[in-house]
């Protein structure tokens, strides 16, 4: 897969942490019919990058598109996959999909774990067009409002080396 028209990729920094939250908090709106909370803040932004990375999309000075990795020993944590609303639909969140495995296999992991709400019934097929497969179950925070039972659904994905050079050789 190519990247999307114009778009550049960087880590983010500290400085980033407001309009992060601001793109994440909008591209979970899709969430409000089980919870009213925003998703994040920049504080928690901030949190998350003291323990992993954000890879930002950016056409231009405006960010478009994000998503969270968190090393966990031969495993990285996925999360936070967010796309400008009025972008969704472009492949702008497959790209993100491609350069965060790609990110994480360059790491050395084997495996990308990812939660999911189990509310959000779409979103299995999302993950399943990329390899993802349902492993397990947790618990929703306990310090979270929703409006209807909700517990997170968490899906895997085993990396293999040969991937990587499988998707750049359509470049």
């Amino acid at each position: 897969m190519t990247a999307p028209h114009d778009l550049h990729l960087r880590h983010a920094i500290p400085a980033d942490a407001e309009p992060l939250a601001r793109l994440i908090n909008d591209a979970f709106r899709s969430e409000r019919f089980f919870s009213d909370e925003d998703r994040t803040n920049p504080a928690g932004v901030r949190d998350y990058m003291r323990k992993g990375i954000f890879l930002l999309l950016e056409k231009g000075k405006n960010l478009v598109g994000c998503v969270y990795l968190e090393p966990r020993g031969e495993r990285f944590y996925l999360g936070l996959l967010s796309v400008e609303p009025t972008r969704q639909g472009a492949g702008i969140g497959s790209y993100l999909m491609q350069l965060a495995e790609d990110h994480c296999r360059a790491a050395g992991a084997r495996v990308i774990d990812l939660r999911i709400v189990n509310v959000r019934t779409e979103l299995p097929t999302y993950y399943h067009r990329f390899g993802y497969r349902e492993s397990g179950t947790a618990p929703f925070p306990p310090h979270a409002k929703t409006t209807m039972p909700c517990h997170f659904v968490i899906m895997s994905k085993e990396l293999t080396a040969g991937r990587a050079a499988e998707l750049h050789s359509d470049r």
